[in-house]
């Protein structure tokens, strides 16, 4: 490919996610959906897992998976959610399986969206029992909405016939088991502590950003890539909360859709980018949906906390998250790192 080409199918890549996701932003808080960031979230999910356009029939199916998980998970919270041993380990079971996909390049998007499910369902069930009972709903609202928008994506900013046929496949690694069952160990523990909290906001914020996280560093990265991971998706939680002082001088959809627009094209542009820090600017895109969603929310208890405090959750689970991994991760075989 081209880099004339390469450069225009990423630029497109940035603009449906921007578009989309700001679109179904607005089109959520208006509706009074109580968890407005999550069809944004499946949406950036979506968009950015792939550069070759999604058929409504993808777009279903994604949004199916995604519903069959929730449904699932909703079950074994009503069945095992007052046994905390037998529940912890069943979602310990979980996250293991994700992350052994995760470490073999399996699933794309699909392995992120079971996390985020496979937590929030949890949390949201457990903490809140006025939600315990609309999980389903909200679920389905957010999977359909996103599938929608991404399919209309395509749909609106289509992409080049030339530049679909000229993506390279991508190849897939074996799967570190060792890895994948330190990652399943750092979430497990972080979603055990909050379950037993009773603060939503930091029930929410700070597990998804871990499952976020996980995929982004490298245990080879040096002191500096490291520094650069936290800044960057800090960055993302800044963002959403300057986006929502700027919201309460102009508090309407139409601001609220430039506000969400603007910072998406920002950092859903550089997630689009084929770059090595791509991943990161797409955890910095989940971290403001969550919080700027959080912030606009009609849940109880979810209104926006001060500057300092929504800051302070993202900080805690960065920190959380590099002193767990330098802690529990170990180099993969050099055999492995040439492969």
């Amino acid at each position: 490919m081209s880099i004339e080409l390469q450069a225009g199918v990423q630029k497109r890549k940035g603009l449906r996610v921007a578009l989309a996701v700001s679109a179904l932003f607005v089109i959520s808080v208006a509706s009074g959906a109580l968890v407005p960031f999550l069809g944004p979230l499946f949406a950036a999910q979506f968009l950015l897992s792939g550069s070759q356009s999604m058929t409504l029939g993808k777009a279903i199916a994604m949004g199916l998976f995604v519903l069959v998980a929730g449904v699932v998970m909703m079950m074994l919270t009503s069945w095992f959610g007052d046994r905390p041993t037998t529940f912890l380990l069943l979602l310990g079971l979980i996250y293991f399986s994700c992350f052994v996909a995760q470490t073999a390049g399996l699933g794309g998007a699909k392995i992120f969206l079971l996390l985020v499910v496979a937590v929030m369902v949890p949390l949201l069930g457990i903490l809140n029992e006025e939600l315990a009972a609309s999980i389903l709903s909200i679920l389905v609202g957010g999977v359909l909405g996103g599938a929608a928008v991404t399919w209309l994506a395509y749909l609106v900013i289509p992409e080049p016939h030339l530049a679909e046929e000229a993506v390279p496949p991508t190849g897939t690694a074996g799967p570190d088991y060792l890895r994948a069952l330190a990652n399943a160990a750092i979430l497990l523990l972080i979603v055990a502590i909050c379950l037993t909290s009773h603060n939503l906001t930091s029930a929410v914020v700070i597990p998804v950003t871990v499952a976020s996280l996980l995929g982004q560093i490298d245990i080879g990265q040096s002191g500096r890539a490291s520094i650069g991971l936290m800044v960057v998706n800090l960055f993302g939680g800044i963002l959403a909360s300057v986006g929502y002082a700027v919201l309460g001088l102009r508090p309407n959809l139409f601001w609220m859709f430039v506000i969400v627009l603007v910072i998406c094209l920002v950092l859903g542009g550089r997630a689009a980018a084929q770059s090595s820090h791509a991943k990161v600017y797409g955890g910095a895109l989940t971290i403001f949906l969550i919080l700027f969603g959080l912030g606009v929310s009609p849940l109880p208890g979810s209104a926006a906390e001060s500057f300092s405090t929504r800051i302070l959750f993202v900080m805690i689970a960065i920190g959380y998250t590099l002193l767990m991994t330098a802690l529990l991760w170990r180099p993969r075989p050099a055999t492995a790192a040439m492969s």
